[in-house]
């Protein structure tokens, strides 16, 4: 009863594969001809992770994910943040549904090879959709704290990015040489890429303002826009330049001063219901021998 059903399955999978590769969906005239008038994109400043096995495994379904919206924008922008591309991250999703559906009857044929069940046991359907529903959806909660966590890395650097720079230019250093000196010390994800933004003005001959506001934009860090934003209008004077650096690092240590504030706050009020249920067990352990005696005396 197991087996014909995998094998149905895997079967009906094939074929739906099979008729979108020979099939696939014709790309309107009007989108053809605007990509060939389409200016071409800049290269993204994040760098990018390489592929794993479980991609590998999950590309033939890509096209009909795509097909069906996934993933949204703000998953889109989540992705870009960990340096996930939108067809790997699909197939890891298709490969890892697939193997949730399949764990439980394949578990179930083991055991019922090995007499360890009868065989007039109901296939895990329930199980196995419950399953694959799990984690078909895991890869997105692991993108989303993964890009949580690196903008806020982001936002921590560039605090102390900003403290650097400004006490290089309060030595005599110019602009440039004041970013690229405070660049090179912090080390870690984000620095990695406040230094890769840098490298890309100087190499395309910028101000060093628009690849770190195009950094911004790909990592959805405000402070990072704001920042590019407000040294933009202050110009290459030094004086000017440090000014508003120096006002920048205040508000961002002040917001993430408040932000950690905050954070501590929220951890000391979700201990209150732990802490208030191991009082009452602690006062029914405490109590329940005096109880027991009176119940028992009457």
């Amino acid at each position: 009863m197991i087996w014909p059903m995998i094998l149905g399955a895997l079967a009906g999978t094939g074929v739906l594969v099979a008729l979108k590769a020979a099939f696939p969906p014709r790309t309107p005239l009007s989108e053809a001809l605007a990509a060939l008038h389409r200016p071409a994109t800049p290269t993204p400043i994040t760098d990018t992770e390489g592929e794993r096995w479980s991609a590998r495994a999950g590309r033939l379904l890509v096209p009909a994910l795509l097909a069906l919206g996934l993933p949204h924008t703000g998953l889109r922008r989540d992705l870009q943040v960990v340096g996930r591309s939108v067809e790997r991250h699909l197939a890891e999703k298709a490969a890892a549904g697939i193997a949730g559906l399949l764990l439980p009857p394949l578990f179930l044929g083991l055991l019922m090879a090995g007499d360890a069940v009868d065989a007039d046991v109901v296939t895990p359907t329930g199980a196995a959709l419950c399953l694959g529903v799990a984690l078909f959806l895991a890869p997105d909660a692991d993108v989303r704290a993964k890009a949580r966590a690196r903008r806020a890395e982001m936002r921590h650097t560039l605090a102390v990015f900003l403290d650097l720079a400004v006490v290089s230019l309060a030595g005599g250093a110019g602009v440039d040489q004041a970013l690229n000196d405070a660049a090179s010390v912090p080390s870690g994800w984000a620095a990695q890429q406040l230094r890769r933004a840098l490298s890309t003005a100087a190499l395309t001959r910028t101000a060093p303002w628009e690849p770190l506001a195009r950094l911004g934009e790909e990592l959805d860090v405000r402070e990072l826009r704001e920042l590019a934003a407000t040294v933009a209008l202050a110009g290459s004077e030094g004086a000017r330049v440090r000014a508003s650096l120096t006002s920048k690092a205040v508000s961002m240590r002040t917001r993430q001063l408040t932000d950690a504030q905050g954070a501590a706050s929220a951890a000391t009020e979700r201990m209150t219901l732990p802490l208030a249920v191991l009082f009452l067990g602690f006062l029914l352990f405490i109590g329940y021998p005096a109880v027991s005696a009176v119940g028992s005396g009457l």
